[in-house]
Parts: C-alpha cells; sequence; structure tokens
C-alpha cells in the first residue's frame, strides 16, 4: 500500500513540474515579445522619447504638415524651418535711344513753290507720311532726337544770310506723328527769322509734346522714370567749351543719370571731322557725357567709341527741307540702349546703324526718309565705316 501512494505521489510531482515548466516557457516567450513590442515604439529603458535629428519626408518628399511630428521638448509639433530664400534682383530697366539728323520743316521763300517742302505737304495731306518709312525705329524706341533745322513761326521779318529758312507752324505735326520726342535747336538756322521765331518754335515743339533744348536751355526729361540731360552746344558761334563745361555742371546738379550731348559743328560737306570736332566730343565724354551726336556738314561723317561711349561726328540730313535735290541723300539713325538698375546707369549696348536715304525714291527729295537695305544700305554702311577710319 505504502508502495503504491510512493508511486502516485511520484506521479503526481511530475506533473506538478511538468506543467510549471511549460508555464515558465509560456511566460518567458511572452515576456520577450512584450520587450520586442516595447522597443519598437522607440522607448529607451529610461522611457523618454527619442527625437529624430531632422524632420521626416513624407513620401512624396515634401516635409510633414504641422502637427504630424515631435518637438525637441516632446510637448509640442516640429516644422521643419523654410528654406531662407535670395534676395530677388533688382529691375532692369532699359532706355533705347534713336538720333537722327537735320530736319527742316520748311523752305526758304526764295526758292519758290514747286518741289519744296510746304508743296510736298500740300499734297500728302498726311503729315505721318513724312516719317512713315522709319516708324520701326522711331515708333519702338523710348527717345527719338532731331536737329531742328529752322525756326515753325509766322514771322516775316528774315535775316540777311545766303539761306533762312521757316515753316508753319502746322508742320510741328511731322515730327509728332512721327514719333519725335526732342529736338535740339542750337544751330545756325534757328534764328533765320529772329528771336521772336526762335521763341515761337520752342513753344511750339514744347506744347505737342516734343522737348526743345539747346543753347543755355538743356532740359532733364524723364523716361521710364530715369532722369535724362538733354544739351544742344552750337559750336558756329564760338564759346562752345564754356557752354559746354556750364551745361553738364547744370545737368548733372539737377540729378541726370544719363547725359547725351548734340553738337551743331564741323564744316559743310566735310566727309571727316576735323580736330575742333573731336577735341569737343572727347572733353564733353571727358566731363560726364554718355553720348555725343553731331551735325551740320549735311553729309556723314564716321562713329568713334572714346572711353567706351560713342560719338556720331555727323548724322547727315534727315527729313531736310532745304535742298529739293540734293546730290548726297544718305543719311542714317542711330541708335543705342542704355541699362539700369536703381536709378543708375549700369551699362549699355555698343549702338548700331540704321543707314537710311532722305527720301523714299532716289531721283529727288520727296522729304520722306527710309531705312535701306540690301545693296543700298550695304553701299552705306561701307562709307560709314570708311569715314570712321580716323
Amino acid at each position: 500500500m505504502k508502495q503504491k501512494q510512493s508511486r502516485s505521489d511520484r506521479m503526481w510531482l511530475y506533473h506538478f513540474l511538468l506543467t510549471a515548466f511549460i508555464l515558465f516557457l509560456v511566460m518567458a516567450i511572452s515576456g520577450c515579445s512584450a520587450a520586442n513590442a516595447l522597443g519598437g515604439t522607440g522607448r529607451t529603458a529610461s522611457g523618454n522619447s527619442q527625437v529624430p535629428l531632422t524632420a521626416p519626408e513624407s513620401q512624396n518628399g515634401t516635409q510633414p504638415q504641422a502637427g504630424s511630428g515631435i518637438s525637441a521638448a516632446g510637448t509640442g509639433n516640429a516644422q521643419a524651418p523654410a528654406p531662407s530664400q535670395p534676395d530677388p534682383e533688382p529691375p532692369v530697366t532699359s532706355i533705347t535711344i534713336s538720333a537722327a539728323g537735320d530736319c527742316t520743316l520748311g523752305t526758304d521763300i526764295h526758292f519758290g513753290y514747286d518741289g519744296t517742302f510746304p508743296a510736298a505737304f500740300d499734297a500728302a495731306g498726311n503729315p505721318a507720311l513724312f516719317l512713315s518709312g522709319v516708324q520701326q525705329a522711331f515708333a519702338h524706341d523710348d527717345l527719338t532726337l532731331v536737329n531742328m533745322e529752322g525756326p515753325l513761326t509766322l514771322a516775316n521779318k528774315r535775316e540777311e544770310k545766303t539761306f533762312a529758312f521757316k515753316g508753319d507752324p502746322s508742320y510741328v505735326e511731322v515730327l509728332r506723328q512721327g514719333s519725335v520726342e526732342a529736338a535740339s535747336m542750337a544751330n545756325n538756322h534757328s534764328y533765320d527769322y529772329g528771336e521772336k521765331a526762335y521763341w515761337d518754335t520752342f513753344s511750339i515743339l514744347a506744347d505737342h509734346g516734343i522737348t526743345p533744348f539747346g543753347y543755355g536751355d538743356s532740359q532733364l526729361i524723364r523716361v521710364k522714370g530715369i532722369p535724362i540731360g538733354l544739351i544742344g552746344i552750337n559750336d558756329l558761334t564760338g564759346g562752345a567749351e564754356a557752354q559746354l563745361m556750364t551745361e553738364l555742371a547744370r545737368m548733372k546738379q539737377q540729378g541726370a543719370r544719363l547725359i547725351i550731348v548734340y553738337f551743331h559743328w564741323g564744316t559743310e560737306l566735310a566727309a571727316y571731322p576735323d580736330g575742333d570736332q573731336r577735341y569737343l566730343a572727347h572733353t564733353a565724354i571727358d566731363h560726364g557725357a554718355h553720348l555725343v551726336l553731331g551735325s551740320h556738314p549735311h553729309v556723314l561723317q564716321g562713329v568713334e567709341t572714346y572711353k567706351g561711349r560713342q560719338i556720331c561726328y555727323s548724322l547727315g540730313n534727315f527729313c531736310f527741307g532745304g535742298n529739293s535735290n540734293p546730290m548726297d541723300k544718305d543719311s542714317m539713325i542711330f541708335q543705342q540702349t542704355f541699362y539700369f538698375t536703381k536709378d543708375m546707369l549700369t551699362g549699355s549696348d555698343s549702338g548700331s546703324i540704321l543707314p537710311c536715304r532722305i527720301s523714299s525714291v532716289s531721283s529727288y527729295n520727296d522729304y520722306r526718309p527710309v531705312i535701306l537695305s540690301g545693296e543700298e544700305g550695304a553701299r552705306v554702311m561701307a562709307k560709314i565705316r570708311e569715314r570712321s577710319s580716323f
């Protein structure tokens, strides 16, 4: 009996130990799973949150929205700072200048009527026709300048001289409708009918939106907000250098950011500039001029680059009522574009020349200048290059 009971006790103990061992294994396995699960949440042994050093990117590569991350303190929402943007480049303002030569909108009373500018004006019936052949330049620039060679006036007291020109005040429409914005009056024909005629012309131009300038009446105008100084100097009357220095100083004092000087100088029909022209042109640039223009020879002269700035020694005739059929009808338009940043001149292109003829026909002067192309354009350009070799 005792042996049976001992055997039964041993069996019970065996089952007890087996059950305990199985329970131990179950608890051990469960403990490992729990530990692994806890480690996957980003918890450390101390129980503090692990904070990523950089904000995670979503699958599409963008930063997560506010509230999707963990703040450094563990209490707020983290958002990556927006990348700093470079300061925008300041805008650049470009101003394109077109310059042409002698415009005599009228005639000498000794020429009669037939074939003159007044006859052509009356026959045309439309002032815009006269400069229609150059609108591809004038209508698309920012400022067009010409030399106003003769007054627009009703005055009748003619000066005693070989040629004295004047035109009816209505002829101003040729310039206005032809996209001309400024005209130099510093020349040897602006006083052909006296001082009153000069001021008549000054007022008529201004009243029609064309800025007159010259002698002691230099003008500061604004183009696209940029102050531009316009100076006209007549070298034929003497004292040109002194007047030039005075007007340059005045324009700079008034705040001009670009200064253009238009000279009336040289010798009629001379193909090359003389020493006086070159001296004055260089002096103008040395003391602040950015572009130098010239007229009076009635023919084309060469161009020069001096200290990086352009000089056109003679632009020739343009819409010229002073001769119904000049032998030399070649002309040109000079264009140059200047660049400004924050109202300060920062550079320019080197300029370009548009070869022209003063008439739309070659056999006589119809007072309608045109831009040339093809063989004729190439011929005029070759002439200008040859006359620039000095």
